[in-house]
């Protein structure tokens, strides 16, 4: 891989481990390849830290640890024997870092070579800055519009719920969710970034936690940003390097339940941070909000699939 001049190969005590720039938690699940092309990204880091790595696999199944482990000697692997979700493998990850910073990263998240070096560069000049993320895009070039975000009061998610920020993207008012008016290329102060790329101070993680093991999956990163931010931390968005990131490469294998586990972690998020501070009527309002879009979503999905199903049936038919 390319990586042992850069950073020491772990032991399981501890006892002789330099402490590491940054410590890279990555949860893979079904996606070797993207986790391969991920590692390799790291491993062309052009500046000259000490890193560690962590991968956590959430019981996928076409995944060999052995033969990971023996291509990949000086990763920290951790196996679970089910799928736990996203938060709690990324706290298990969590568990046995030891870097000044921790960096969540996707597998499907390709850094560039310049990328950890400026990210570190931009930690260590302004400490206020508890956790920081890059300009994330997608494989056609566009803009990753979860790397940065504003918290989704009521009135934001009513505006996105009701698709009116694709009618009006860049309408400050609209859509302050994605923050669509700001200029991609100029960095920013902002609630939450995505979890696909997510660098974080360790005097931060020692403050706030982990993640919430509530959330499976979604919701979780906007609720550790939304406690670092209650401690007064900042979180800042850069557009000094980018990350490619090939959006839900894993939640691809199933769009229901991935869309099942979307609206779950909205209705977490709301119930933990804003219930309280609305009426109830208000709130009823908001989950059945959440509830119908749910539907649309799910109605749709089973229509795609029985769509794609017939048109295979109508081709095998053909031949």
């Amino acid at each position: 891989m390319g990586l042992e001049p850069r950073r020491k190969k772990m032991t399981e005590t501890g006892a002789d481990r330099r402490v590491a720039d940054i410590s890279v938690v990555i949860v893979h699940y079904e996606t070797p390849d993207w986790l391969e092309r991920c590692l390799a990204a790291l491993a062309a880091t052009s500046a000259p830290l000490e890193l560690e790595i962590v991968t956590v696999d959430n019981a996928s199944t076409n995944f060999d640890a052995g033969t990971f482990r023996t291509t990949h000697p000086d990763v920290r692997l951790i196996v679970n024997e089910r799928n736990l979700g996203f938060a709690t493998a990324v706290n298990r990850g969590l568990s046995v870092a030891h870097g000044r910073y921790v960096l969540l990263l996707n597998p499907d998240a390709l850094v560039a070579p310049d990328t950890l070096g400026k990210m570190l560069e931009l930690m260590d000049d302004q400490t206020d800055i508890g956790c920081s993320t890059a300009r994330l895009v997608r494989s056609d070039g566009t803009l990753d519009a979860a790397c940065r975000r504003s918290f989704p009061t009521p009135r934001r998610a009513f505006f996105r719920l009701s698709l009116l920020t694709r009618l009006l993207p860049r309408n400050r008012w609209v859509n302050q969710y994605n923050l669509g008016y700001l200029d991609e290329f100029q960095d920013a102060d902002i609630d939450s970034p995505s979890g696909a790329f997510m660098l974080v101070r360790r005097a931060t993680v020692e403050q706030v936690g982990g993640l919430d093991e509530r959330y499976f999956m979604y919701g979780e990163d906007l609720d550790w940003a939304f406690r670092m931010k209650s401690a007064g931390w900042r979180i800042v968005y850069t557009a000094r390097t980018t990350v490619r990131h090939e959006k839900r490469a894993s939640s691809r294998l199933d769009r229901a339940r991935t869309i099942r586990q979307f609206h779950d972690a909205m209705r977490i998020f709301y119930r933990v941070h804003y219930a309280n501070q609305y009426p109830r009527i208000a709130s009823w309002l908001i989950y059945r909000a959440i509830d119908t879009r749910e539907a649309i979503e799910l109605a749709a999905e089973a229509i795609h699939r029985s769509l794609h199903r017939s048109s295979i049936s109508s081709q095998r038919s053909a031949t």
